[in-house]
């Protein structure tokens, strides 16, 4: 069994792991839980906006956060974990990054492949441009007049992003009530 085999079949239960013991664990206080709690919110609205621009398998997706990261449903969930790392006021930040750079760099790199596979010419000039992880500051313009696409709510709401609120909506509520009830 591969490395990137091996961190595909622990992503679920290893995160599953690291959810139960944030609910446990996390002692907010009000200063971490406004800072961690605003960059989980900047990762929602990341990966709102990507899932409203893919078209998994159907076509290259390199508008909206896609001109500036290859993998930006990646990065926001790292800014979710990160910021609701912060907000629980939780030591193990760093256990958060091991777990990012364990589990899904080779997650990144099997989903380069495929992509790389299915689109060669388009994503090796993409790839080129936009980087893997860290977005560039300004978009990458594509090329073809066609990879230019907006936001569209059918895509959004077909991945199910919404569900990715709802629960940022239930983690900061409970990180509130541990705050104000020093549970």
């Amino acid at each position: 069994m591969t490395y990137s085999e091996v961190a595909k079949q622990l992503r679920l239960p290893l995160g599953f792991i690291l959810g139960i013991s944030y609910l446990i664990f996390a002692r907010p206080t009000p200063l971490t839980l406004a800072v961690g709690g605003a960059i989980a919110f900047i990762g929602v609205l990341m990966r709102a906006w990507a899932s409203g621009h893919i078209s998994k398998n159907e076509r290259l997706a390199t508008s909206g956060p896609y001109a500036h990261t290859r993998n930006p449903l990646y990065f926001g969930s790292f800014l979710i974990a990160a910021g609701f790392a912060i907000a629980a006021h939780w030591a193990l930040l760093l256990l958060v990054v091991a777990f990012f750079v364990f589990i899904y760099a080779p997650t990144m790199q099997r989903e380069r492949a495929n992509i790389a596979g299915r689109f060669p010419d388009a994503y090796e000039a993409y790839a080129a441009n936009v980087p893997a992880f860290v977005p560039r500051p300004t978009p990458w313009k594509a090329t073809h007049p066609e990879d230019e696409n907006r936001f569209s709510l059918e895509l959004y709401m077909k991945h199910g992003e919404w569900k990715a609120g709802l629960t940022y909506l239930a983690v900061i509520a409970w990180l509130i009530y541990r705050t104000v009830t020093g549970i």
